[in-house]
C-alpha cells in the first residue's frame, strides 16, 4: 500500500473494458483511488462489479466525446472499441472516439497539470513492410478502408498528444499496443483468440481468415497492464511511443493448433474464410525501447496464459 503523499488519483477511461478493467484492479490493489469511466459499448458493468463497493473505487457511466470534470493526478486514456467487429459497427464514432476523446482528455489533463497516457496500438502499422515493427517505421496503412476509422483514429490521437506536448507542455506518454488477450474478453468480439476458443469449446469448426501462415504475437493481459503503469511511471522526459507486446510470434494457424489441444476438444475442424480487407499479413513487435527503458518484457507464455482465459471462456458459456 503507498503512503498517502504517493498515493494517487487516477482517471482510467474505458475502465469497464477488457485490458481497462484489469488495469483498474491492479490501480486499486496498489493503494491508488481510481475513477473507471466507460461508456458500455464495449465495455462491460460487471467487469468491475467487484469494485462497486470498495472505497477508493468510483464509476461513471460517461462518453469520452463529452467533456468531463473531475481531479485527478493521472489519466489512462483507453476509451475506444478495439475489435473490427466493434469499432467497424459505428466507425464515425469511432473516429470521434479516437479524436474528440483525445481532445478532451488532453484538454483536461492541461487544465489539471497532470500526466495523461494514451493507449495506442500496432494498427498504427496497418499492414508493415518492416518487421518487426520498430517505434520508428511510420506505418503502411490504407486511409479510406474499412479498418481506417480505427487505425488513423489513433494515429490522430498520437499526434494530438505530441502537439499538445510541444505546444503546452503536457506531460504526456505513448503506449502502441499489440494483441492481448486474457479473462474478460467478450465472447462475441471478433478477435482471434476469442473467437478460437469460442468455436473450440463448443465444437464448431475454427474458421481460419485466409490459409492461416498470417503471423501475429499474443501478450497476456497481465504483462501488458504492467508495461502500461511502468511506462506512466517513468521520468516526464520520456514519451514514448514505445511497443508494448510478446515478440514471440505464431501464425493463426499454430494458435488454432495450440488450442484445440487446450480445450480438449479434438473434433474441431480448421475451415478457411476469406481474408479481410487491409487485413495485416504480419504483426511483430521490437520490444528493445520497452526493455531498455521500462525494465519490461512479457513473462507469461502463451499457453500459460491461455489456460486461464479457456477457463474464463468456459464459465462464460456455461452461464
Amino acid at each position: 500500500m503507498p503512503s498517502r503523499d504517493s498515493r494517487q488519483r487516477i482517471l482510467v477511461t474505458g475502465g469497464a473494458g477488457f485490458l481497462g478493467s484489469h488495469l483498474v484492479d491492479r490501480l486499486v490493489a496498489a493503494g491508488h483511488d481510481v475513477i473507471c469511466v466507460d461508456n458500455l459499448f464495449t465495455g462491460a458493468a460487471s467487469n468491475v462489479d467487484h469494485l462497486r463497493d470498495h472505497p477508493r473505487f468510483r464509476f461513471i457511466r460517461h462518453d469520452v466525446t463529452i467533456p468531463l470534470s473531475v481531479e485527478v493526478d493521472q489519466i489512462y486514456n483507453l476509451a475506444c472499441p478495439a475489435s473490427p467487429i466493434h469499432y467497424q459497427r459505428d466507425p464515425v464514432e469511432t473516429t470521434r472516439t479516437s479524436v474528440i476523446g483525445a481532445i478532451n482528455m488532453l484538454e483536461l489533463a492541461r487544465r489539471l497539470g497532470c500526466k495523461i497516457l494514451q493507449a495506442s496500438t500496432s494498427e498504427v502499422y496497418g499492414d508493415p513492410e518492416a518487421h518487426p515493427q520498430p517505434e520508428g517505421y511510420w506505418g503502411r496503412v490504407n486511409p479510406i478502408g474499412p479498418r481506417s476509422c480505427y487505425d488513423e483514429g489513433k494515429r490522430c490521437a498520437e499526434t494530438l498528444f505530441f502537439d499538445y506536448r510541444r505546444q503546452h507542455g503536457l506531460a504526456i506518454k505513448v503506449a502502441r499496443i499489440f494483441n492481448t488477450y486474457g479473462p474478460r474478453m467478450q465472447p462475441n468480439d471478433g478477435r482471434v483468440v476469442s473467437n478460437f476458443i469460442v468455436q473450440s469449446l463448443a465444437g464448431d469448426p475454427i474458421t481460419l481468415y485466409g490459409d492461416g501462415s498470417q503471423t501475429r504475437s499474443f501478450c497476456y493481459v497481465d504483462d501488458l497492464v504492467d508495461g502500461l503503469i511502468r511506462l506512466m511511471e517513468t521520468p516526464d522526459d520520456f514519451v514514448g511511443p514505445v511497443n508494448l507486446g510478446n515478440p514471440a510470434e505464431f501464425t493463426i494457424r499454430e494458435l488454432a493448433m495450440r488450442i484445440v489441444s487446450l480445450t480438449g476438444n479434438s473434433g474441431s475442424r480448421l475451415v478457411s474464410a476469406t481474408l479481410p480487407v487491409d487485413d495485416p499479413r504480419q504483426r511483430c513487435p521490437d520490444i528493445s525501447l520497452a526493455q531498455a527503458k521500462l525494465d519490461w518484457r512479457p513473462r507469461v507464455a502463451l499457453e500459460d496464459g491461455l489456460m486461464p482465459t479457456i477457463a474464463y471462456f468456459r464459465d462464460v458459456l456455461r452461464a
